[in-house]
């Protein structure tokens, strides 16, 4: 692989995982799992509010991993590849093991 071609995808897997390290973006993309949302929805869905789901969205927009599409006045969002949240429970799935090692590990020092 090229070098440079290299280096941009490092710097898309970066931006891959700065879009994942807000934990409500994190809810967001498991609220658009079942379908497609509108901000309102999300908003109430996940108790933020608008603008904070709004720039959230902005932010997934930007990294490709939702996709906005006009419906009237209303604008909805879907996951641009579901394979996101298989990735968002592999990762949970390493953190529980992580944390059954921390449980673990307190367990014999108590």
């Amino acid at each position: 692989m090229q070098t440079t071609l290299r280096r941009e995808v490092h710097q898309l897997h970066a931006e891959i995982c700065h879009a994942l390290s807000d934990p409500n973006r994190i809810l967001i993309l498991y609220g658009l799992r079942e379908g497609a949302r509108n901000v309102g929805e999300l908003a109430e869905a996940l108790s933020l509010t608008q603008p904070t789901v709004s720039r959230h969205l902005k932010v997934l927009r930007d990294r490709g991993m939702v996709v906005a599409e006009r419906e009237g006045t209303s604008v909805y969002y879907t996951l641009a590849d579901g394979r996101v949240i298989e990735s968002l429970n592999l990762l949970r799935e390493v953190l529980a093991g992580i944390l059954e090692q921390r449980t673990a590990l307190v367990e014999e020092l108590t």
